[in-house]
């Protein structure tokens, strides 16, 4: 099992309640569902995570299903919400 970092930005930050929090899980879905689940019952956390785009160790991860994204051990997941901006 890996173990490492989640961090969260913006809007998914205030969501989560914490701006960082540790992982242990082998990949990108086993580590968003763990942080799902301390939090059930928090709809708006669970449905930004489904817009969100997510880098480990800075690479984007976003493009590949989460499940096929192994983690490796000591990484940081970061989680980005969709910004507004323009």
């Amino acid at each position: 099992m890996t173990s490492g970092t989640i961090r969260y930005w913006a809007a998914a930050k205030q969501a989560a309640g914490v701006a960082e929090e540790p992982f242990e899980a082998g990949t990108l879905a086993a580590a968003l569902a763990a942080a799902a689940e301390r939090r059930a019952g928090n709809t708006h956390f669970s449905e930004l995570l489904q817009r969100s785009s997510f880098l480990v160790d800075g690479t984007p991860a976003s493009r590949r299903a989460a499940a096929d994204v192994t983690l490796p051990d000591g990484c940081v997941i970061e989680v980005l919400p969709p910004f507004a901006g323009g």
